[in-house]
């Protein structure tokens, strides 16, 4: 029986291994490309590995745009929206779970329902209330247009009715305000929803793309998928300047999956200890 236990095992391991090389295959991919030449990547058969490696691509893809600052207002941007997003979700949860007032029922629907509603049809009016209030082509209008997201107050909700109120009403009777509750007691036992609500925002403003095309005209102000494409069309690279490409994309990268390696172990002890006490 542990014979079979043990095969089982094996073959497991084997299947997630296989998958994992699966998934990372378009990034080995995306870095060797950028190694070669151009007739290099187009050669049937393929190869995986360069003859004559040209480290060179990545210092002229780097020079050839000013990546340093797309890269730069991408993370400024996503890290300005992941702090805000972070505070009024947790304080907009605690308000819909924890605590009472009239219209809560009415008001938890309005939310679900705008949960519904497509991103791209509050497009029109969002550039319209922008442009009143003069934020249009603006790190200020990058930043308080994503400030609030229907998705990071349903995520937190959810969350937070895991926590027994029995926890919240003995804070109150010690005489913690909602405040303190909110921010010692509710927020670490479910720092998990928060790790993960983090790393989503901020790969997902990292990458955004077409609502800051269409609020910001200023090439100072691009983020790195603008960025990339005006490399790509504008920069006379379409066509011709393949590994150039496949080289800004990888660096372009490099942010997310440095943030997703300094973040899985914690994600990961966070799940298991926001388990532990909502069993507890």
């Amino acid at each position: 029986m542990s014979a079979w236990r043990k095969l089982g095992a094996s073959a497991h391991y084997l299947i997630v291994a296989a998958l994992a090389l699966l998934m990372a295959f378009p990034f080995y991919w995306m870095v060797t490309s950028a190694l070669k030449t151009n007739d290099e990547i187009f050669r049937f058969p393929p190869t995986l590995w360069p003859h004559d490696p040209m480290w060179s691509n990545f210092r002229d893809a780097w020079t050839a745009a000013p990546f340093a600052r797309y890269m730069g207002n991408s993370i400024f941007v996503a890290a300005a929206i992941v702090a805000i997003q972070v505070v009024n979700s947790g304080m907009m949860a605690y308000a819909l779970t924890h605590m009472k007032f009239r219209l809560k029922g009415a008001f938890t629907l309005l939310i679900l329902i705008g949960y519904m509603i497509p991103a791209t049809a509050v497009y029109l009016p969002g550039y319209i209330i922008l442009g009143k209030l003069h934020l249009l082509n603006t790190y200020g209008g990058l930043i308080l247009s994503n400030c609030v997201s229907i998705f990071s107050i349903f995520l937190v909700r959810q969350s937070f009715l895991q926590v027994s109120h029995e926890m919240v009403e003995a804070g109150q009777i010690d005489g913690a305000s909602h405040v303190r509750i909110l921010w010692t007691v509710l927020i670490p036992l479910t720092r998990a929803s928060f790790a993960v609500l983090a790393l989503i925002t901020f790969i997902e403003q990292y990458n955004n793309y077409f609502w800051p095309m269409l609020i910001t005209k200023d090439p100072n102000l691009q983020l790195v998928s603008a960025g990339l494409r005006s490399f790509f069309v504008e920069g006379g690279a379409y066509g011709l300047k393949w590994p150039l490409i496949m080289a800004a994309s990888a660096f372009t990268i490099a942010p997310l999956l440095v943030i997703f390696v300094l973040t899985q172990k914690t994600i990961i002890q966070s799940v298991n200890l926001s388990a532990g006490a909502s069993k507890g």
